[in-house]
């Protein structure tokens, strides 16, 4: 009998102790937004721009550069991938679509990510996970009671990415060197006729 009772109360005390989950803080307009100011006081703004430049042209293809204004203010957008995991199967239940944006000044760089929306994956008739709008719902609005659960895991995904992303990004610029591309020396063939 304190063996079952033992058990049950290990149960319902489970139940109430849940994993904290880092959700991204919100700005003024109420949208989700991961922001970092970093102090980097040897970088100069054109190696900021080689740097910052390189990153986005990485091999993976999670964010596409939009726009270049200026020479220190980079803006692109992104995409994150959502899979659903039921015991052992995972499939892809929608995608993230979100905002990069970077600036420097002399001395320091801030970065940012913004507007997430979500938009959700269905199956085509060939079996593939296509997305079902090209409109993305944004993420800090609040589903109904149904999938209020889902939702969440959907924030804490992006919360989670925002940072993975984010150490990547300032980890690049911190330690990447400058690509120095070998200049071919000309070489002139002189025959004699």
């Amino acid at each position: 009998m304190k063996l079952i009772a033992a058990f049950l109360f290990l149960i319902i005390s489970s139940s109430f102790c849940k994993a904290q989950t880092e959700l991204l803080p919100v700005d003024e307009q109420g949208k989700f937004i991961y922001y970092e100011l970093v102090e980097a006081k040897d970088l100069l703004k054109d190696q900021f721009k080689e740097r910052v430049s390189s990153f986005l042209k990485r091999p993976v293809k999670d964010l596409k550069l939009k726009t270049v204004q200026g020479d220190t203010v980079f803006v692109a957008t992104g995409k994150l991938v959502i899979n659903k995991t039921v015991l052992v199967m995972s499939h892809p239940s929608g995608e993230i679509l979100y905002h990069f944006q970077a600036e420097a000044k002399e001395g320091k760089y801030r970065f940012w990510l913004t507007d997430f929306n979500f938009v959700p994956y269905q199956r085509d008739r060939y079996g593939n996970f296509v997305a079902t709008t090209s409109k993305g719902i944004p993420l800090e609005n609040s589903p109904g009671k149904l999938n209020s659960s889902q939702w969440k895991e959907y924030q804490a995904q992006t919360a989670k990415y925002a940072s993975q992303l984010a150490k990547e990004f300032k980890n690049h610029i911190a330690s990447a060197a400058t690509l120095v591309i070998p200049v071919k020396e000309k070489t002139i063939v002189k025959k004699e006729w």
